[in-house]
């Protein structure tokens, strides 16, 4: 009888689905979204199952990290029953399944805090970091790469490739300490590399920079740009050379288009005519930032930790080190979130912006 009833339930469904999909480009947008986000679920599934089986077979007993070296095989042999660390594989497989479902990521072992009050602490520090790297990246590779590509094979470009090579050559906690020691010690030009504000600030939580510009906070708000200044631009630097070498490549391809050959031909301005090469050329600008992104999302941790800034990537390298289990697990799934949603968000953006990209 449950069979029976389940086919016509998953008939209408489908059919439900068709006519949506044959309602025109918004019709297939929305079957698109919900097939992606039908998929959610196995994705995070398949997340929360690696964490949890590497992070098992990672070498290393948390408990003698917690009692230290002071610690009797007693107190070792405590701590084991007290965080369930002799329970079997599937015992602990199933607990961790099961907290995650509910929406509980654990307790730290360490900080005896609960996992998701941490990374409500320490995300929004992370994410207005990576987005103002992201966007002085984003200016700096696609002025250069632009620039290569319009000057392509000349000396203009030789010049922007060089500089691409050094922007990609250097390493970012390098580029850090440089910055410390050039602005803020020598020059005096910026703040200590001491957190996100100055340390007499009531305010050192939160989204900073764009909670202080909407709130008309003018002086928290700069002095916030200020203490972000220097690791964006350690991170923003960097990264700016795969923009550069993204947009020199695909500016390339516009510029010696048929296309751009035809508007030069009736005259266009010139202008115009490198608006239209940029909008042809966007879609892997884009990809590439969303990917940058996703990167991001802890691969700025060594920066957080010269700085000081607290965020959840110095946050999940302070774990590490310690082998506290709950909070590098709960690390990977949040970037597991944060990545399958940036990736959601691109489809439509550039579904929206190319009219080539199809949904069927």
């Amino acid at each position: 009888m449950r069979a029976t009833l389940a086919i016509p339930g998953k008939a209408a469904a489908s059919k439900r689905i068709e006519a949506i999909a044959q309602s025109g480009p918004g019709g297939r947008l929305a079957v698109f979204l919900i097939k992606r986000i039908t998929f959610v679920p196995v994705s995070l599934f398949v997340i929360a199952t690696i964490a949890f089986g590497i992070l098992y077979l990672l070498p290393g007993d948390p408990a003698v990290s917690i009692v230290g070296d002071a610690g009797s095989p007693e107190d070792v042999k405590r701590i084991h029953t007290e965080l369930g660390l002799d329970d079997g594989f599937w015992t602990r497989y199933g607990t961790y399944l099961n907290n995650v479902i509910h929406g509980d990521l654990g307790v730290s072992f360490f900080a005896q805090e609960k996992v998701t009050t941490q990374i409500g602490r320490y995300l929004p520090n992370t994410l207005e970091l990576i987005l103002f790297a992201i966007v002085i990246a984003f200016v700096i590779g696609v002025s250069v790469g632009s620039f290569a590509a319009y000057f392509r094979r000349r000396y203009p470009d030789n010049v922007a490739r060089v500089l691409i090579t050094v922007m990609q050559s250097t390493p970012d906690f390098f580029l850090a300490g440089v910055l410390i020691y050039t602005v803020f010690y020598l020059a005096g030009a910026a703040p200590a590399p001491a957190g996100r504000m100055r340390i007499d600030s009531l305010d050192q939580a939160g989204f900073l920079l764009i909670g202080n510009f909407f709130h008309g906070r003018w002086y928290d708000f700069w002095d916030a740009l200020q203490h972000m200044f220097l690791p964006g631009v350690a991170l923003g630097f960097v990264y700016a050379s795969y923009f550069a070498k993204t947009a020199r490549a695909s500016m390339s391809r516009a510029l010696f288009s048929h296309q751009i050959e035809f508007a030069r031909a009736c005259g266009l301005g010139e202008t115009l005519v490198l608006r239209y090469a940029f909008s042809t050329a966007r879609t892997p600008i884009l990809t590439y930032g969303a990917i940058l992104f996703g990167v991001l999302v802890g691969g700025e941790a060594v920066v957080e930790t010269i700085f000081s800034w607290q965020g959840v990537g110095q946050w999940a390298l302070d774990g590490s080190l310690k082998l506290d289990v709950p909070v590098m697990q709960g690390f990977i799934l949040v970037a597991g979130v944060i990545t399958l949603t940036i990736y959601l968000l691109l489809d439509v953006v550039v579904g929206m912006l190319d009219p080539r990209v199809t949904y069927d």
